[in-house]
């Protein structure tokens, strides 16, 4: 059943009624056709407060984009875009929503989950639920229900082109282009590889997603390359040892979206393959379906999920994505009208992406050691205009607003791992590192200190070399998320203030660069020598309209990169410090070494840290050899190692970076990491 309009709700004089229709047939060039599939009440009908009963929506929605409007002409390549007969570019989707199942009863705030791949972030993330289904009768998927009892709707819907078709993936299919006398669009594709296990044959996209194929496969546009390292120098692959092909439990098949090597792919080596394609999509599309979803939401009103205020999050992939969605100006819908109130942006770093340029792969990321060199950490930075002298120009993160008045309220929210692994420093300083550039008064910047990329899920993390070290840093910062949504949701709907940003800073001598670190010299474990760096790329003269001609770009200085100081335990002491930093047993790294692959060994791991346990006792420590305080000597017992746990948990409830529900929670999994290094480690590592 058609939810009311927020119109028809107000008044049922006659005129306002035809308003509401008005208005509603103003709103067709933005959702031209929402296709309900399934409408199920979760957990068979459960009341979550004041908020009452919640219920889960399937479906599909058709968008319409109206090519000249000047909102949309920023889409690469939208004018090339067939057109239907009112003249718009339309794309589909599927959607998920979760909202109370009568409007009227919901607190009107919407979050839009702007998903990471095809998947569903938001029920870890906030709900902790232990798996991402969205069944409607499985308590699992809903976690402890934080999002509902906040009384918050929550929509999903496909914005990426790519996603590879999966169950439950969301999905959005946007038409392809040729030039205006109907002749192909040719372009060249990049595509990289590191290769830490032999391999016969590769697809030429990132993560198994789905690829532009190749034009022609003999085309000499068609490169293969191979290196021994990040910085190495490139060798070209004869082109009659390798072919576009896959090979399967010893068949070989031709197939335009992989390669095949004669002697298969050795690992320890980067390989980097640049091909000819034709008929690139519309990727920028994805852009404006989450600008009209939020838009639809809020202004149409017919809408089937109503909402008076929008947020939306991103975490790493879509973090990206939101910074993209800023810098280009997408803030502002086909009407002139302020899409999004607040935006979360998780562990995003400097990044932005590939998400409007012809021939784009939103999936492709930047690290250290994979995924070189695409569009990802690329000027500018900050969000207040800054010059870059090495670029010669002046840009900031939203020097393109449409309207000043349209910038949201936003969190961005780092870990440690992206100021080691994605160039975060550069959110807050300048170009050049030297000073600090301050968060606008619609900002807010916050640092997780010493997490890794996400939290790693395996407790005990996995023991390197038989060593002290342990792969898989476990902090849990999840809980920072949950506490940064609810003031947020404040922040937006009544301007109540959030807590004050919290980042590691020049002026305080928090931030430095890595060789200031007064990392301590633990035994056995080496400090990293190598930091990931954005650079001053130079994709071609076509850059500035969406075209790369230039694979893979030519590379000019790099920016700097910095990161945070730390304490004598090697724990970061900037930002928001939880209690695991704040009342120590162990040393949590946000950086890892590729110690155990065949190359790179001095490079850093994607996305993952450290966790290394202190001394357990005095003895332990000289026999060790160790520089930092043992356990014994910084707690008198359990009782009085958990009584500073508890009193770090409620510091952290009063600076509202820890919701009061979760307090217990975190002092529970706090006394699980003792119980294990004082009664199972070294039993765990001995049958190891």
């Amino acid at each position: 059943m058609r939810p009311k309009s927020n119109c028809r709700r107000r008044s049922t004089r006659l005129f306002s009624v035809i308003f509401c229709l008005l208005l509603s047939s103003q709103g067709l060039a933005k959702v031209l056709h929402v296709d309900i599939k399934s409408r199920q009440p979760v957990l068979n009908g459960k009341s979550f407060g004041q908020y009452g009963a919640y219920e889960v929506i399937t479906g599909d929605i058709i968008f319409g984009f109206d090519p000249l409007n000047p909102m949309n002409v920023r889409v690469v390549d939208i004018t090339l875009a067939p057109r239907n007969a009112d003249g718009l570019v339309e794309a589909r989707a599927n959607f998920v929503v979760l909202q109370p199942m009568d409007p009227d009863q919901g607190r009107g705030v919407t979050l839009i989950e702007v998903s990471n791949r095809g998947g569903k972030f938001s029920p870890s993330y906030f709900n902790r639920a232990t798996t991402r289904s969205m069944d409607p009768g499985d308590p699992e998927a809903f976690g402890d229900e934080l999002l509902m009892r906040q009384g918050l709707a929550v929509i999903w819907v496909g914005w990426q082109y790519d996603v590879p078709a999966r169950e439950g993936a969301l999905r959005l299919s946007v038409p392809k282009v040729q030039n205006p006398d109907g002749s192909p669009i040719y372009g060249l594709v990049r595509s990289d590889w590191t290769i830490d296990r032999p391999a016969k044959s590769l697809k030429i996209s990132h993560r198994n997603h789905t690829p532009y194929p190749v034009a022609d496969p003999d085309h000499p546009d068609n490169i293969l390359t191979v290196r021994n390292g990040r910085d190495a120098e490139r060798q070209v692959i004869p082109r009659g040892q390798w072919r576009f092909a896959r090979e399967d439990s010893g068949t070989v098949t031709p197939d335009l979206a992989y390669i095949l090597l004669d002697g298969g792919f050795q690992s320890g080596k980067i390989y980097e393959l640049v091909y000819r394609a034709k008929d690139p999509a519309v990727v920028g599309l994805g852009l404006a379906v989450i600008r009209d979803i939020i838009s639809y939401a809020k202004y149409d009103v017919a809408s089937h999920f109503p909402a008076k205020v929008g947020v939306a999050a991103g975490v790493s992939q879509t973090g990206r994505f939101l910074r993209h969605f800023l810098y280009q100006g997408f803030n502002t819908d086909e009407e002139g009208r302020k899409a999004y109130d607040g935006l979360m942006i998780i562990t995003a770093g400097a990044g932005r992406g590939s998400f409007n340029h012809r021939f784009a792969q939103p999936s492709r990321d930047g690290h250290r050691y994979s995924a070189f060199f695409y569009p990802t950490d690329i000027f500018p930075f900050t969000s207040r205009s800054q010059t870059d002298t090495g670029l010669q120009r002046m840009d900031g993160l939203l020097t393109h607003l449409h309207n000043p008045d349209h910038a949201p309220k936003t969190f961005y929210i780092n870990t440690g791992y992206e100021y080691w692994g994605r160039a975060a420093s550069l959110i807050h300083t300048s170009s050049d590192g030297t000073m600090d550039i301050e968060p606008l008064e619609n900002e807010r910047i916050y640092h997780l200190a010493s997490g890794q990329h996400f939290v790693s899920r395996r407790f005990p993390p996995q023991q390197q070399n038989n060593s002290n070290v342990f792969r898989g840093n476990p902090l849990e910062f999840k809980v920072n998320y949950r506490a940064l949504l609810v003031q947020l949701v404040k922040w937006v709907e009544d301007d109540t203030q959030p807590p004050a940003s919290a980042y590691p800073r020049k002026d305080s001598k928090t931030l430095v660069a890595i060789e200031q670190v007064d990392f301590p010299r633990i035994p056995g474990v080496a400090f990293p020598e190598v930091i990931h760096t954005a650079y001053r790329a130079d994709y071609g003269p076509r850059w500035s309209e969406g075209i790369v001609d230039n694979q893979p770009p030519k590379l000019g200085e790099t920016f700097s990169s910095q990161v945070s100081q730390v304490d004598k335990f090697g724990n970061e002491i900037a930002g928001v410090r939880n209690v695991e930093v704040r009342v120590p047993l162990a040393t949590y790294t946000p950086w890892s070494l590729r110690s155990e692959f065949a190359a790179g060994e001095n490079e850093l791991v994607d996305f993952r840290g450290n966790f290394i346990p202190l001394p357990r006792t005095d003895e332990e420590k000289v026999q060790r050899g160790e520089p930092r305080p043992s356990s014994s000597s910084l707690y008198k017992s359990r009782e009085d190692y958990l009584t500073k746990i508890r009193e770090a948990a409620s510091s952290l409830v009063k600076e509202r970076f820890l919701l009061l529900e979760d307090k217990a929670y975190i002092i529970k999994r706090a006394e699980s990491y003792w119980d294990w290094i004082f009664n199972e480690m070294e039993q765990a590592t001995t049958n190891k």
